[in-house]
């Protein structure tokens, strides 16, 4: 396990680096990050992205161990020593698109790809991730409004120095980045929960054991009008078996009252 754990760590600093060198980085995309500072003092200082990143990956990594503990890992050393690494190895490759809209779509999405990979491997790559944790110590401020701060100021230098256009465009590539971890954390396939009001409880609990052989939890709820106890049935399913669960429903009770939302992890028997 930690060995898959140590190469999760490396395969997602790998590919977090590769998206930035062909897409972000030639593209004067500066997302967020210590990659966001790299691309600015790139185009400022003509200074090597990969060594402005151990510039401040190494200290913000040393940082965080002397203020907030070992908690951090190797494994996260790892990912802050070797992500600058391949960026250096990499710097010679030629972009894959001079499109800024399609760099910052498609490296968005590589970089997404790439810390959820890390993030699975139970590590980070360090970068503003750790500063925003110094930053949460200190001031009590929330994690994600540090974060949300630390990657405003870098893309609010980003427009300054390149355009208003190319600090849009870092803004597409933070939020699909944002959006592509959480696939990779929760995955495609999103669950339905439904929590279901009857008065045939007993024919709908049994319908949803035998007939979609789906587990059905009975909670004790009081009604807010009559103050009367009113069990409510919650099941989880599958999307496939969700259009079965709702004709089950109404084939035995057209009266019920059914809340459906998404379930985007389930954990347990019957799931993952």
């Amino acid at each position: 396990m930690k060995l898959r754990e140590y190469v999760y760590v490396l395969i997602g600093s790998a590919i977090v680096a590769l998206s930035f060198n062909l897409f972000l980085l030639p593209n004067n995309i500066a997302s967020g990050g210590v990659s966001g500072i790299s691309t600015i003092t790139k185009a400022m200082f003509a200074w090597e992205p990969a060594y402005v990143q151990w510039a401040f990956n190494i200290p913000l990594f040393i940082l965080g161990v002397l203020l907030l503990g070992r908690s951090f890992g190797v494994k996260t050393l790892v990912g802050t020593v070797f992500l600058p690494f391949v960026v250096y190895l990499s710097r010679g490759l030629e972009p894959w698109t001079n499109e800024p809209l399609l760099a910052a779509l498609y490296g968005g999405i590589g970089i997404g790809l790439g810390i959820g990979i890390v993030f699975r491997g139970k590590a980070s790559t360090g970068g503003t991730d750790l500063a925003a944790q110094i930053i949460n110590k200190f001031t009590g401020i929330s994690l994600g409004k540090c974060v949300a701060l630390i990657d405003g100021i870098i893309v609010i230098t980003a427009s300054i120095v390149f355009s208003i256009e190319q600090g849009l465009y870092a803004l597409i590539a933070l939020f699909v980045t944002s959006k592509t971890i959480d696939l990779v954390q929760v995955g495609f396939g999103s669950s339905k929960m439904t929590l279901i009001i009857t008065d045939k409880q007993e024919e709908v609990r049994e319908g949803i054991l035998n007939k979609i052989d789906r587990g059905v939890t009975r909670l004790t709820a009081h009604g807010g009008y009559t103050d009367s106890e009113r069990p409510i049935l919650m099941c989880v399913v599958d999307q496939s078996q969700f259009i079965k669960l709702k004709q089950l429903v109404k084939s035995i009770d057209e009266t019920a009252f059914v809340v459906v939302t998404d379930a985007s992890e389930v954990l347990g028997r019957g799931f993952k």
